[in-house]
C-alpha cells in the first residue's frame, strides 16, 4: 500500500470532536460522581445529626467551602489538561494555592491561641484515624468518573492529568465527608482534609501514567 492511500485511509470517516466535548464530559463525571459520592455517604456514614445546628456556625461553612474550592481548581485544571496543546496556566494553581493557604493560616492562628496541651486535641480531633480513608472511598466514584472523561479526551500529560483527575475526586469527596464529620477545627481540617484529597491525587498521578496514555 501507498503511504497516500494509507493516510487517506486512516483519515477516512474522521468526524471533528464536537464543540463543549470537554465540558460535558467533566459535567457528567462530576455529576455522577458526586452523586454517588453522597449516596455512599448516607447509606455507609448518614448524615450527621445535628446538622442544621452546624449549619449556623460560620466554621461549618469553612470547612466545606475549602474543598469546594479546592473541587473548582481541580475541574479547571483537568479541563485544559484534557486538551492537547493546551497550557495548564497559572490560574489553575492559585485558585489551588489559595484556599491551602487560607486553611493553614487558619489553623496556625488557632493553634498559637490555646495552651500547648489543648494544641493536640484541636490537631487530633477525635476521627483523625479515619478521616482520610472515609474520604478516600468517597472519592471512588468521582475518580472514576473523572478517569473515564480524561480517557474519552486527549490528555498529552497522563501523570499531570490523572493527579488533576484525583484531586478533583477527592476534593468533592471531601465536600461530601463534611456532611457527616463531626469536626470543626482548622487545625483537623488543614491537616487530615489535605491528607485524605492528597491520596486519591497520588493515586491519580500513578494510574495516569498507564491509563490516560494513547
Amino acid at each position: 500500500m501507498k503511504t497516500d492511500d494509507f493516510v487517506n485511509l486512516l483519515a477516512n470517516g474522521i468526524e471533528p470532536v464536537k464543540s463543549g466535548a470537554t465540558a460535558r464530559r467533566h459535567a457528567l463525571a462530576l455529576g455522577w460522581g458526586g452523586l454517588g459520592a453522597m449516596l455512599l455517604m448516607a447509606t455507609l456514614l448518614g448524615v450527621r445529626a445535628d446538622l442544621a445546628a452546624a449549619m449556623r456556625l460560620p466554621m461549618f461553612w469553612v470547612k466545606l467551602l475549602f474543598p469546594i474550592c479546592i473541587a473548582l481548581a481541580a475541574l479547571f485544571a483537568a479541563m485544559r489538561l484534557a486538551r492537547p496543546g493546551v497550557a495548564l496556566g497559572r490560574a489553575p494553581l492559585a485558585l489551588l494555592v489559595a484556599p491551602v493557604i487560607g486553611i493553614w493560616a487558619m489553623a496556625a492562628y488557632a493553634l498559637v491561641s490555646v495552651s500547648p496541651e489543648q494544641r493536640l486535641t484541636l490537631l487530633l480531633g477525635r476521627t483523625w484515624t479515619v478521616c482520610p480513608l472515609l474520604i478516600v472511598m468517597l472519592s471512588l466514584p468521582t475518580f472514576a468518573g473523572a478517569f473515564w472523561a480524561m480517557k474519552g479526551l486527549a490528555p498529552t500529560r497522563p501523570a499531570l492529568a490523572g493527579a488533576a483527575a484525583g484531586l478533583l475526586a477527592g476534593a468533592v469527596a471531601t465536600a461530601v465527608y463534611a456532611l457527616h464529620c463531626p469536626e470543626m477545627t482548622s487545625p483537623f481540617l488543614a491537616t487530615w482534609y489535605l491528607l485524605g484529597m492528597a491520596l486519591p491525587t497520588a493515586a491519580g498521578a500513578l494510574l495516569g501514567t498507564r491509563l490516560l496514555r494513547w
